[in-house]
């Protein structure tokens, strides 16, 4: 019996990128629903892709998407 391939968490892969330099970086939520009640500088805000900063959180997204960077 050979190893078990390692699967990647789908939801995670979609919402996370990888830049060329190594960082993970993410959108805010909330910009899809209920937006009439939102500034246009809160709704351009979280368009805007974010780094990840949590260094707990980039392990778990390491560990959910093994090969997101690849």
């Amino acid at each position: 019996m050979g190893k078990k391939k390692i699967k990647t968490h789908q939801s995670t892969a979609k919402r996370f990128r990888v830049t060329g330099s190594g960082k993970i970086m993410r959108t805010k939520g909330h910009h899809g629903h209920l937006r009439r009640r939102k500034s246009k500088q809160a709704i351009q805000e979280m368009k805007k892709m974010h780094e990840v900063k949590s260094s707990g959180l980039k392990k778990r997204i390491k560990r959910l998407a093994p090969n997101l960077g690849r």
